[in-house]
C-alpha cells in the first residue's frame, strides 16, 4: 500500500480496532507497531454493552462470544465478611441494553481484532516505533527511530500509555494511585476454581484492596485479579508493590479472597496510573486515540472499551465526510471526532478515579456504603445508563450522569451505636460534599422498563 488514507500508530486493541472500522468503510488503512509481532498481555477484560453493539456492528459479536464468557450476573461483596451488597442482573441488562455484557482474554480480542484487518487488507507493520509526528501541507507524518517517514492525509496516535504524540498536546506526568494489581488465571480443572460460579463476574471491595474473579474461554479458565494500595509507593519506595504487599493487605480479608492469593502470577505486577483529562486531542492532522488520550483507572472497566468507541466514532465522522468522488473532509471529520469524544472519556476517568475510592473505604464510611449498596435494587440501571448505552457521534446525543448519594445518608449501626446519616437536605449541601470529595453512590431510581 503506497498511499494509504490513515496511518495508525500502535496496534493493541484500540489501533487494531480502529483499522478495522476504517477498512469498513472503504479506507486504506497502514498500522505501524513498535513490536516484532502483533500481540497483547494480560488476561481477562470486560466488554459492557456500549462496546458489544459495536462488535456487532462490526459482525464481530457472534465470534467474540464463541471465544469469551457472557455471564449471568455482577457481583459485588464485602471483602471483610464475605456477604453481598448488590448485584446486577447481566441477561435483564442485556435486554435493557440490546447488547451483552461479557468477559473475554485479553489476548483473544486483540487476535479477534488483528484477524479482521489481515482480512480486510490492512497493511501491518512491525519493528517500527515512532519517534516524532509532523503536520504537513497535504496532511501529517510519522517519522521511526529508524529514521524511516510514513505519510498520509490523517495520523492516528494509537500509541498507548506513553504516547510520543501526547507531548505535542500536553506535556503532563503520569499519575500514580499507588495501588498495584496481581492478576492470575486458573484451569477450571483445580479445585480452587470448581468452588466458583463461573456465570458470575464477582468483586469483593475491601479496605484499600479488591479482589474479582470471573471465567474466561467459554469456563475453560477462572480469570483472577488483586489489587491494594502499596505502602512503599506512598512512603516514595521505589520498589513498590511486592509479593509481600500483596499478602499483607488481603491479611484481613474472607477466607475465600485470601485462598485465592497464591495463584496470582507473583512474579510480576502492574501498577496503577492514570493521566488527568484533556480537552484537545487533534492537532491539524493528527489525533490522539485510546490511552494516548485518555488511560483510567480500571474501575469500571471502560479503558479498551472507550478506545474501541473512538475507533467507531472517527469512522463514522470520516465516511460522513467523504464526497462521492472519495474525497474526504478530514478537518471535519477530525472537528467532529474531538467535539464529542473528550467529554464522555473525561467523565470515565473521573468517575473511575472515585469509584475506586469508594470501593477501598474503610471503618464507618465502609459500613455507610455497604448500607447504601443493599438498599440497591437489582434492577436499578441509573448508573450506568450514561455509560451503556449507544455510544454518542454527537455532543447532544451524551446522556446525563446520575444523580450521587452522599453517603452521609445512610444510617448504620457503628460500635453498636447509632450512627444515623446526615441526610442532605438540599442540592447545596450535595455539592459541598462533592466538592469536599466525599464518597458518593448513584441514587436509586426505578427501572423504566420494569415499571
Amino acid at each position: 500500500m503506497s498511499n494509504p488514507d490513515v496511518l495508525i500508530v500502535g496496534g493493541g486493541i484500540g489501533g487494531l480496532s480502529t483499522a478495522q472500522a476504517l477498512t469498513g468503510k472503504g479506507f486504506k488503512v497502514r498500522v505501524i507497531e513498535r513490536a516484532r509481532e502483533f500481540g497483547e498481555v494480560g488476561a481477562g477484560i470486560q466488554l459492557a454493552p456500549n462496546c458489544t453493539r459495536i462488535l456487532d456492528f462490526y459482525g464481530l459479536l457472534d465470534e467474540a462470544k464463541a471465544l469469551g464468557v457472557v455471564p449471568n450476573a455482577m457481583v459485588m461483596r464485602d471483602a471483610v465478611d464475605g456477604a453481598e451488597l448488590t448485584r446486577l442482573d447481566l441477561r435483564d441488562l442485556e435486554q435493557r441494553y440490546g447488547y451483552p455484557y461479557m468477559v473475554i482474554h485479553r489476548s483473544d480480542l486483540h487476535a479477534m481484532f488483528l484477524r479482521a484487518c489481515e482480512r480486510d487488507g490492512v497493511e501491518l507493520v512491525t519493528d517500527a516505533a515512532a519517534a516524532s509526528y509532523e503536520n504537513t501541507a497535504t496532511g501529517a507524518q510519522v517519522t521511526l527511530r529508524s529514521g524511516e517517514v510514513h505519510k498520509a492525509p490523517v495520523a492516528i496516535a494509537a500509541d498507548g500509555f506513553h504516547s510520543v504524540a501526547r507531548k505535542l498536546f500536553v506535556d503532563d506526568q503520569a499519575a500514580s494511585s499507588a495501588y498495584v494489581a496481581y492478576r492470575g488465571t486458573v484451569s477450571t480443572a483445580q479445585p480452587r476454581a470448581q468452588r466458583v460460579d463461573l456465570t458470575e463476574v464477582v468483586v469483593y471491595v475491601g479496605p484499600q484492596c479488591h479482589f474479582v474473579h470471573y471465567g474466561l474461554r467459554g469456563g475453560e479458565l477462572l480469570n483472577q485479579v488483586a489489587v491494594f494500595a502499596s505502602p512503599k509507593a506512598m512512603a516514595g519506595v521505589e520498589d513498590w508493590g511486592t509479593p509481600d504487599e500483596l499478602d499483607a493487605a488481603f491479611a484481613k480479608t474472607c477466607d475465600f479472597v485470601r485462598e485465592g492469593l497464591p495463584y496470582m502470577w507473583r512474579d510480576k505486577w502492574w501498577r496503577m496510573y492514570d493521566r488527568d483529562p484533556i480537552r484537545t486531542w487533534v492537532h491539524g492532522r493528527v489525533a490522539l486515540l485510546g490511552d494516548s488520550a485518555h488511560p483510567p483507572l480500571q474501575y469500571i472497566a471502560q479503558g479498551a472499551v472507550m478506545a474501541i468507541e473512538d475507533g467507531w466514532v472517527l469512522a463514522e465522522h470520516a465516511a460522513r465526510h467523504r464526497d462521492e468522488d472519495g474525497s474526504v473532509d478530514w478537518d471535519a471529520a477530525l472537528t467532529a471526532y474531538e467535539a464529542v469524544r473528550p467529554k464522555h472519556c473525561r467523565r470515565v476517568v473521573s468517575t473511575s478515579r472515585l469509584w475506586g475510592e469508594l470501593w477501598h473505604l474503610d471503618g464507618e464510611e465502609r459500613e455507610q456504603r455497604n448500607t447504601l449498596l443493599r438498599t440497591r435494587d437489582t434492577y436499578d440501571y441509573s448508573f450506568v445508563d450514561w455509560l451503556y448505552g449507544p455510544t454518542a457521534l454527537h455532543p447532544d446525543e451524551e446522556p446525563p450522569m446520575f444523580e450521587p448519594i452522599p453517603l452521609a445518608s445512610a444510617s448504620v449501626e457503628v460500635a453498636g451505636e447509632s450512627a444515623v446519616g446526615r441526610a442532605p437536605a438540599e442540592a447545596g449541601r450535595r455539592q459541598v460534599d462533592q466538592a469536599q470529595g466525599r464518597q458518593v453512590i448513584p441514587r436509586r431510581s426505578p427501572s423504566p422498563h420494569r415499571a
